[in-house]
């Protein structure tokens, strides 16, 4: 596979994760971000899981690692921030971080 087609795959993960995203989050918030952002917030989410060493992690004894959603919040805040993306609140930064988490674990229940 070409670098092109690789793109084109994680073009629809994206795509896929995303609607995943829209129906986690509650109703008042659904319309509230573009697509645009979603995307950007999903390359923070995975800029800050390579950055930060998560996926390094030793799994402990039941196969999990541990993962402090606040920290990927935190990130997600100062970053957007930082880049003139907006200023978000986190607890709305939050439901993005645990519906991308939710989607990721039910990719996994499929294998």
């Amino acid at each position: 596979m070409g670098m092109e087609d690789d793109f084109l795959l994680n073009d629809a993960d994206d795509e896929k994760t995303i609607e995943y995203i829209k129906n986690y989050l509650p109703q008042e918030l659904k319309e509230k971000f573009s697509d645009d952002e979603f995307y950007y917030f999903l390359d923070l989410i995975d800029e800050y899981y390579s950055e930060s060493g998560i996926l390094d992690a030793q799994p402990d004894a039941d196969g999990y690692i541990e993962i402090d959603l606040g920290k990927v919040v935190d990130y997600i805040v100062k970053e957007a921030h930082k880049d003139e993306m907006g200023d978000y609140e986190p607890e709305e930064i939050l439901f993005i971080v645990q519906g991308e988490l939710e989607f990721t674990e039910s990719l996994g229940g499929e294998e």
